[in-house]
């Protein structure tokens, strides 16, 4: 069986992991130029951890992790408000046990399949018909089945589901993430700061003497399609006469070469997959930064879609057992936390001290056992074991036969079915 992927972030390159080992050719298109590097931290939680294991990854993102010692809360004047550990909750509260940037994780998933797997950056698909894909380029070529994994504004999608607006669901606010020298007396804490207007600051040291910082604000307004210009201009104007580090911040912000800006939203889809055509990670299921579960999410459903697939008779079987896996936990992944957007950038002064105390009693009961409750969605999935992604330590072969399901017509290993 034939498979693209488009989309070379995390969720692609771990679903053709997968699918290379149950023996298919696969294919990743990716309209960057190369390998997207840097980017914010992300998490791997609960079950993702297993799946990582499975993957035969783990020491490889070991090497890459980032050493957060926890998340603190300041004021105007860098006084701690709030601190939470790492270690609390197991390493499944707000600093989860495994945190990498989000381009290293990408990276050592792209060097664990490049050897096995078709990559192909600067291009992406611009139109499906039944097997046909035609690139951006012009050419055209066969598949068997085309798997969106591009992210939250997935090209996939829109071609074959439709326009974002039926999918993607603002939660009122923007964030940006950029690169900055490690201010180098945050003791590898990752730092917040609360300005009233629902405007939030955060600086997470690195290694290597920089730091990511991100500034995020609340707002109903749409800033669509902004050049990088307009978007420094903006978080300007926005974060003026902002205290702590911001000043520093925004004097570094236009010498960072990887600044990103997006609106805070969702994705939901209500089913994933149409013809031959399915959906993975954001492109499907987004709950936002705020939920901090979309890298594990992305995980876990790419070892579950290359599961299904490898042990289905055909396409639709392998997209009705993938969302059927799913859904309960995609349901609770994509659950925003008490309180959403206005708890994490709260408005007036009144509210960024309710914050702060709130997050002070998180090791007291009955906060403890309520957040405990909400940390507890990452385990909210018991995987299967399928034969055909075991074959961890043997070279996989391509066999024709082993994946071949045309998604028009159900075949069998003997040959063509009707």
């Amino acid at each position: 069986m034939r498979v693209l992927i488009s989309g070379a972030g995390i969720a692609g390159p771990a679903l053709a992991l997968w699918l290379h080992r149950a023996g298919a050719d696969v294919t990743v298109v990716e309209k960057a130029a190369t390998p997207r590097p840097g980017g914010h931290a992300v998490d791997v939680r609960g079950v993702a951890r297993r799946v990582i294991e499975k993957m035969g990854v783990r020491e490889a993102i070991r090497q890459k992790q980032i050493d957060d010692r926890g998340f603190a809360l300041v004021d105007a004047r860098g006084r701690r408000m709030a601190a939470l550990p790492a270690d609390m909750f197991g390493g499944e509260g707000i600093v989860a046990e495994i945190e990498i940037a989000r381009g290293d994780l990408a990276r050592v998933l792209y060097d664990a399949t490049a050897p096995n797997v078709t990559y192909r950056f600067g291009d992406r698909i611009t139109a499906i018909d039944r097997r046909d894909v035609t690139f951006a380029g012009g050419h055209r070529e066969e598949f068997d089945v085309v798997v969106g994994a591009d992210g939250v504004r997935s090209g996939v999608r829109r071609i074959a589901f439709g326009p974002h607006t039926d999918y993607v669901r603002p939660l009122g606010g923007y964030s940006s993430y950029f690169t900055v020298p490690d201010p180098g007396d945050l003791g590898n804490w990752s730092t917040m700061y609360n300005a009233p207007g629902g405007r939030a600051v955060l600086v997470r040291p690195e290694a290597g003497g920089t730091a990511k910082a991100s500034l995020s604000f609340r707002t109903r307004e749409v800033f669509d399609r902004l050049t990088r210009e307009e978007q420094i201009r903006l978080l300007t104007e926005r974060f003026a006469g902002v205290g702590w580090r911001v000043p520093s911040l925004l004097a570094d912000l236009p010498k960072a070469d990887d600044l990103y800006f997006d609106e805070v939203s969702q994705v939901h889809v209500e089913k994933w997959a149409r013809g031959r055509v399915v959906l993975l990670g954001d492109a499907g299921y987004c709950g936002s930064p705020l939920g901090g579960m979309g890298t594990s999410m992305s995980l876990v459903g790419a070892y579950v879609l290359a599961g299904e697939l490898s042990a289905s008779k055909s396409p639709e079987e392998a997209f009705a057992a993938y969302q059927r896996q799913m859904a309960d936990y995609v349901a609770e992944g994509t659950r925003l936390p008490p309180g959403g957007i206005a708890m994490s950038a709260p408005n007036n002064p009144i509210l960024i001290r309710a914050r702060a105390l709130s997050m002070a009693m998180m090791n007291r009961w009955p906060m403890k056992q309520m957040l405990a409750k909400q940390f507890g969605k990452a385990d909210a999935i018991t995987i299967e074991d399928y034969p055909r992604l075991s074959q961890h330590d043997q070279p996989v072969q391509h066999d024709p036969r082993a994946l071949d399901l045309d998604p028009y017509r159900v075949r069998t290993a003997g040959g063509p079915g009707a």
